[in-house]
This record gives C-alpha cells, structure tokens and sequence, in this order.
C-alpha cells in the first residue's frame, strides 16, 4: 500500500472502530490470537518446559504468525484488485483498535452506577479489569474504570495506531499479538515467572515510543476536551514512572492529572492484595462522571495521535 492508502485505511479503520466496537458475532484476530495461543502453550511446554527459552520462542511463533498472516492476507487481496487490498487492510487495522469497545464497557459500568445498580456495575467493570470487583464500593467501581479506559488508550488506541502507520496491517496485528499474550503469559507468578518473560518484554518494547508520546497527547487532549491539560502534563511527568509498568503509569498519571484525581491505590487479585502506587494529586473526588470524561479524553487522545503520526508517515514519505 502507498502511504496515502495507509492513512486513509487507518482514519476509516479508526472510525468504523468508534461507531460498530466490537461486535461478539464479528470473528476477530484478537479472539483467534488467544485460542492460538492457548493451544501451541502446552505443546511447547511439554517439549521443552516453563523456561525463558520455550518462552521466547512460543511469543516469537504467536506474534511473528499474527503478523505474517496479516501481511500474506493484504498481500494475497493485492493480487486481485487495489480496492480489495485496501479493503482487507482496512478491516484488519479496524480489529486493531479497541476505543469503540471500551466505549461501550464504560456506558455499561456508568448506566449501571446512574441507576444505583452497584452489583451491575461491578459486573460490568469485572469485563475490562483483571482486579477483583465483588466488594468494590461506587469510589472504586469508578477508579478501575477510569485506570483501565486510561492504560487502553495506550495499548488499544495509541501504540497500535503507531505500529499501523510505522508497518501497516502486519505491525499492528504483530503488536496486538504482543499484547494479547503479555495479558495471557505476562505475569510474575510461579507459573509464568520465567514463560511469560518474553511476552511481558515484548509489549514492554512496543509500547515505549508510543507511551512516551502519550506525554504529549493526553495535555494536548485535555486541552481539546475542557480539562486540566497542565496538570496532565505535570502529573504525566512526575507520576509516570511509579507503575511497575515501565509504560502504564504514564496514561494512568496524566490521565488523574487531566481529571483532577488521584488514581492508584490497594487491588485484589484472587483475593490477594497488590498495592499500587498513588498517580495525581486528591483535588476532588472521583465521581461516576469521571467515567465519560475518560472516554472523551481517550477519544480526543487517539484522534490527536493518527494526525500526529500520519503527519509524521507522510512527512518521511515525502522527503524519501
């Protein structure tokens, strides 16, 4: 594809993304990602067991397949007509993003909130956080959700948006991929201490660049949306590097500078507290509205980045 085609297929990928989500009767690379993955771990493991090495070589097999399959499925569309290759790309970069669907889990998690339903919107916010939700009082409901909308922005707008317009369909299916096992293998337990390593290493990679650009973004969205955009850049920069995440924490903190609130605080996870370090200053208190506020910022966020990063892919084509 030229770099006109690549833009233009990512800027009609990002809005059929924002009006159809992800639709469950809809087949998608994410979905097929993890089945893939969780049928070649045990071979892999039986062959040669829970090290760095099977790991290493089960992420490189999961996200090198995802990306081959999507360049030989552009390529293949190519052969046939233009039209349909830039049709193919557009629907796979369109799987690629995930604003539209984290849209519709926060309506859920804020309707359920308006109405006082607190057992529904811990349901509902139990879909898009890994913590447990079953105790959670309406404060907490509504700190998940705002963290969780703001990490996605990262892994599900910005880096693949980044990686769409750096190598097209392939690098952002390849770094979907990443993502995908880094929350299936990527955790410290005894299970996947040393297996999940190269998976939790290779989202760490992918996502640099982009969360470092997330630094410029969220003030810039802030700005754009009403917010507090120098608080985002302040917050952005002196709370960014707490997470354990060498990424997280930079979306996380510019997003509680943005909105005026702290982020962060004690999860459980199968009973099991994780204290998180404290992101932005308590100017206010969070409240159920903070929840469509981070949608808008993550909006605001994602449409900054294309213009910013096709700006970007245009430029260097037209000096190459």
């Amino acid at each position: 594809m030229t770099t006109p085609e690549l833009i233009a297929a990512s800027g009609i990928a990002l809005v059929l993304d924002a009006a159809l989500g992800d639709p469950a009767w809809l087949p998608h690379p994410v979905r097929a990602i993890g089945r893939a993955a969780r049928a070649l771990e045990p071979l892999v493991v039986a062959r040669l067991g829970r090290t760095r090495l099977a790991g290493a070589l089960f992420a490189a097999a999961i996200i090198g397949g995802a990306g081959a399959l999507a360049w030989l499925a552009v390529a293949l569309a190519a052969v046939v007509s233009p039209l349909l290759e830039f049709a193919v790309a557009t629907g796979l970069l369109y799987t690629a993003f995930a604003a539209g669907d984290l849209d519709q889990e926060a309506r859920g998690i804020t309707r359920a909130l308006r109405r006082g339903d607190l057992p529904g919107a811990r349901r509902a916010l139990a879909r898009i956080v890994g913590r447990d939700t079953h105790d959670l009082d309406v404060r907490e409901v509504v700190r998940g959700g705002v963290e969780s909308i703001a990490e996605s922005t990262l892994d599900g707008c910005i880096a693949p948006l980044f990686w769409a317009l750096v190598g097209g369909p392939a690098a952002a299916l390849a770094f979907k991929a990443a993502s995908t096992l880094d929350s299936l293998v990527g955790h410290r337990d005894e299970l996947y201490r040393d297996f999940g390593t190269a998976a939790a290493r290779a989202d760490d990679v992918l996502c640099w660049l982009p969360a470092r650009a997330a630094r410029l973004l969220f003030p810039a969205a802030a700005a754009l949306t009403g917010l507090r955009a120098a608080e985002a850049w302040r917050i952005g920069w002196r709370d960014g590097h707490k997470s354990p995440s060498p990424n997280a924490g930079i979306p996380e903190a510019a997003a509680a500078g943005a909105l005026g609130v702290q982020l962060g605080g004690l999860n459980f996870y199968a009973g099991e507290p994780h204290p998180r370090p404290l992101l932005g200053d308590p100017l206010r208190e969070l409240e159920t509205d903070d929840l469509p506020r981070s949608i808008r910022l993550m909006y605001a966020v994602t449409a900054l980045a294309w213009v910013a990063f096709a700006s970007l892919r245009l430029l260097s084509h037209l000096q190459g």
